[in-house]
Formats: C-alpha cells, structure tokens, sequence
C-alpha cells in the first residue's frame, strides 16, 4: 500500500485574473528579491576595473560632459540653480529611470534559464534591478546633497 498523504503540495497553474500580481508570493521570497539584488548590484561593480569608485565618476564624468555641452556651449538656461548641480540631480534621476526599464526589459531574456529550472515568482527578478538601482540612485542622490549643502554654504541664498 503507498501512503502518499503529503499534504504539503503546491498547485501552480496557467489559469489567473489578468492582474493578478500575487504579492503575497512575492513578499514570502523577499529573501530571494534580497539575493537577486545583492547579485545584480556586485556583478555590475565586480566586472569593472574601479569596483565601487565608478558609483561616484560615471555620474560626475557625466554631469561634467553635460555641464560643458548643455551649459557652456549651447549655454542652455538653469534658472539660478548652479549648473554642476541642475546637471548632476538630472543625470542621478535619468540614470534610475533608464537602467530601471533598460535592465526590466532584458529580465525575462537574461534569466530564461534560471526560470525554467525552478519555481518561484517571476516579479523577484524585475523587483531586485529596480531596488539595484535603487541603491545606486540614493548614493547619487546622497552626493546631490553634499552638493547642494556646499552652494548653501557658501553663500547660495535660494538655488532654485
């Protein structure tokens, strides 16, 4: 006689609501959400020559290109605010945006392999490049702040 009573069985099925996003899922693999970001975030700053020091020059090599492009040569206008500023804040919140869809719309290509092995929510994945980014935009956003405070410091009555 075979005792196969476990109860302990999981129904996954292709039949659901259209929106039907499963949160409850996905909050019961936030340690998976940790994980995929931990690696999204490492892997990117692992394969590069500066490691972490390129969260601080990409943004201000860029801002700095922007800053002689948009602002000394076609001398577009920033309405008072400090030029390296209005350029660095601007390029902190495109940067997020962009590599947030950019990253989001190669999810689903990128990991094919890892979805067809095992079971899990397949938001984990979009979820952790976006906190990645995340991440990487508060850092940006932290050294905005330093910016912001020194124009305030020096005399910078109301920058914007």
């Amino acid at each position: 006689m075979n005792n196969n009573t476990n109860t302990n069985y999981k129904h996954i099925s292709a039949s659901h609501k259209l929106i039907d996003l499963k949160l409850d899922e996905v909050w019961h693999y936030r340690d998976l959400i940790l994980l995929f970001t931990k690696r999204s975030f490492v892997v990117k700053y692992k394969q590069t020559i500066l490691g972490p020091l390129w969260l601080f020059i990409s943004p201000v090599l860029t801002s700095l290109m922007y800053l002689i492009v948009f602002g000394n040569i076609a001398k577009l206008d920033t309405s008072g605010l400090p030029k390296i500023l209005f350029y660095f804040s601007s390029t902190a919140i495109w940067t997020f945006f962009a590599d947030s869809v950019t990253s989001n719309a190669n999810t689903f290509i990128g990991n094919a392999s890892l979805f067809g092995k095992v079971y899990f929510p397949r938001l984990t994945v979009p979820i952790s490049n976006v906190l990645s980014n995340l991440i990487r935009f508060m850092i940006q956003m932290i050294i905005t702040v330093v910016l912001y405070i020194y124009y305030v410091s020096i005399g910078l009555e109301h920058p914007y």
